[in-house]
């Protein structure tokens, strides 16, 4: 019976490392390890580094400094999240990049707004219209340097919903907002950003 369960668990670890999702159905994805983080993601470290329990983006507005996730992200989930723009305006979400377009989901200290946008994101170019995109939904919201904000995402039968702070709520249909349905997930930056307490999981 011993056996039996050790095998069944490290089939189960083998599924978990092969999948081509960046979380399963009974597992949260969580970023702890610098070996992983290079290892699952595609970035640049002078753009992004992880310090102990903390990812930390450099950019700035001539270069946006981004991270990518090798793997998809499910079909249905949700991203937790809190982040603080140390320096900087904008802070970005790139959900389900596909090629170069994906999902903005963002804030941005200029226009005191989060937002739901189209966007585009060519990684060898920062040329202005190689990046970022029309903005389609919009929320006000107080925004500073320096304050730490919590950040909920959630995809479940193609409606994004995403908040700042349990409040400013936006929510659109992928599809009939003409959005990227399935790819994998990013963060961009335009100044200094820390991210901590990151989940990822399927629902």
């Amino acid at each position: 019976m011993k056996i039996k369960y050790i095998a069944l668990l490290g089939l189960s670890l083998v599924m978990i490392s092969c999948s081509s999702t960046i979380s399963t159905a009974k597992k949260e994805y969580k970023i702890t390890q610098t070996s992983k983080l290079k290892s699952e993601w595609v970035l640049d470290p002078k753009e992004w580094i992880l310090d102990k329990d903390t990812l930390i983006g450099n950019g700035s507005p001539a270069h946006w400094g981004a991270i990518e996730s090798k793997k998809k992200l499910p079909k249905n989930y949700q991203i937790d999240f809190k982040v603080n723009m140390t320096k900087g305006s904008l802070f970005e979400v790139m959900l389900n990049i596909d090629k170069d377009q994906y999902i903005r989901t963002y804030i941005y200290t200029i226009d005191q707004n989060s937002v739901i946008g189209k966007g585009v994101y060519h990684k060898n170019s920062d040329e202005y219209d190689k990046r970022g995109g029309p903005s389609l939904f919009t929320k006000k919201i107080k925004l500073e340097n320096n304050i730490w904000y919590s950040i909920k995402i959630k995809v479940l039968n193609n409606q994004l919903f995403f908040s700042v702070n349990n409040e400013a709520f936006l929510e659109c249909s992928l599809e009939k907002s003409n959005l990227s349905q399935q790819g994998k997930l990013g963060f961009l930056t335009n100044g200094e950003t820390k991210i901590t307490d990151i989940t990822i999981k399927n629902i």
